[in-house]
């Protein structure tokens, strides 16, 4: 790496790699495809940024040296705010463009020349069709998240525009998974890849603290803003779009700050909510499934699964928004009688170290700091009644699992997040700006 680009990367605050980033960066940097399987929220974006920088410069109008496809709005946008200041520190530029806004704005970028191109393939394969932008020159490729790209349905079109790149391009793939239909990617798309696979293949559920709490509908919104306001920065999961914004009305009524974001709300409010709640302003993002694919933000403490997940496979999804990186986190699920078998087939079958708690803490300040303090300790008050679900289905039992604690007075504190830098921001993957690169 250029001695000038690891200063300036310095100076930023990057200062240690992460595990992805060290085994994946000589072999891209020396222009070898990428075969990577890192969880999300693992730094995968400067690995592949950085090589994708170096080799993308002097870009002629509507032919973009590096091309990056991700699956969603939110990430093709994180990623660009990301690698825009190391760009424009080395004289190149990088765009985003998605669906959701105008098309003038994008177009008119693309007449100028843009070296880097960060797009989610609906809108790009709209800008190729009305001659807006050509891959005739593309030198590197990357597919980000491509296993939700196969989710989501969008391998065929990824397909299509690889097919519009060079036969000789560097091509880098990021997934979680490398199996099943991201395989097929690999063996028709790449040239002998280097293959690394960092971390566990699914988000670290033994980093997270998973209690399940037993309400009415009517205690609901009074118990998650006060657990908002004690955890610090919380993501809210809601399965319709019209109940996050019903979630998100109310818990501002009960005192938490809280932001939604879904289909249904335009790109530029997507924007402000997000940018909101990685910047501290707002303690909750209130958000359906389909909406937060694809958002990193660092420093999650909490998620919330207001509404329950409809399996297995979703709750990790959910709740790997927290414990990144390695650090801790809490998962926190709201459920009634009805749903109570449930939960509890959910905890076996995911081997969960999981509370299950009845009624939740009316308190929860005191058990907030302790857990932070003590991952052993239990949000739970001594008199709930605690079961652990790895072994046997829920059953009741007296007391908590680690004694006893007095929660502290109920507080109204509505900055919890002053423990991370005002202005951090959301990322695609950058970890912790302890800084590591």
């Amino acid at each position: 790496m250029p001695e000038a680009l690891a200063e300036f990367l310095t100076e930023l605050g990057y200062v240690t790699p992460f595990d992805v980033q060290a085994a994946t960066l000589p072999d891209a940097l020396a222009g070898r495809d990428i075969s990577a399987r890192a969880p999300t929220g693992s730094g995968k974006t400067l690995a592949f940024g950085l090589p994708l920088l170096m080799r993308a410069e002097g870009a002629q109008p509507r032919r973009p040296l590096g091309l990056v496809l991700a699956p969603t709005r939110e990430l093709a946008d994180q990623i660009q705010r990301e690698l825009d200041p190391i760009a424009r520190a080395g004289g190149r530029s990088v765009i985003a463009a998605y669906g959701g806004v105008g098309y003038d704005p994008q177009k008119r970028a693309l007449a100028r020349g843009v070296d880097v191109l960060v797009a989610c393939p609906g809108r790009l394969a709209d800008l190729i069709s009305q001659g807006d932008v050509d891959l005739d020159e593309v030198r590197v490729a990357v597919i980000d998240e491509a296993d939700r790209m196969a989710d989501m349905g969008f391998l065929p079109e990824v397909r299509r525009l690889l097919d519009r790149t060079p036969n000789d391009r560097q091509t880098m793939l990021y997934s979680a998974t490398l199996d099943g239909d991201v395989a097929v990617l690999t063996r028709d798309y790449q040239r002998d890849p280097a293959v690394h696979e960092v971390g566990e293949p699914g988000p670290d559920l033994e980093d997270m603290r998973h209690l399940f709490w037993r309400l009415e509908a009517s205690n609901r919104i009074e118990v998650a803003s006060n657990l908002i306001q004690a955890a610090g920065s919380t993501i809210v999961f809601c399965r319709t779009r019209r109940g996050a914004d019903r979630v998100t009305k109310q818990l501002k009524r009960a005192g938490a700050t809280a932001a939604a974001i879904h289909g249904s709300r335009s790109q530029s409010q997507r924007t402000r909510a997000l940018k909101s709640f990685a910047d501290g302003d707002v303690e909750a993002l209130v958000a359906t499934d389909v909406a937060a694919r694809g958002i990193h933000v660092d420093d999650v403490a909490c998620v919330l699964h207001f509404d329950p997940p409809v399996d297995a496979r979703t709750y990790v999804h959910r709740s790997g928004r927290t414990a990144r990186a390695g650090a801790q986190g809490v998962v926190v699920s709201f459920v009634d009688d009805a749903q109570l078998g449930d939960a509890g087939d959910l905890v076996r079958r995911l081997r969960l170290r999981a509370d299950l708690a009845t009624p939740a803490p009316v308190t929860l300040q005191g058990a907030t700091e302790r857990l932070r303090a003590d991952p052993e300790t239990s949000f739970s008050d001594t008199d709930l009644a605690i079961a652990d679900a790895v072994a046997e289905p829920p059953r009741r039992r007296g007391g908590s699992r680690n004694g006893s604690h007095t929660p502290a007075a109920p507080q109204r504190n509505r900055r919890r997040r002053n423990h991370r830098p005002r202005g951090r921001g959301a990322t695609a993957g950058a970890g912790s700006r302890a800084r590591s690169r």
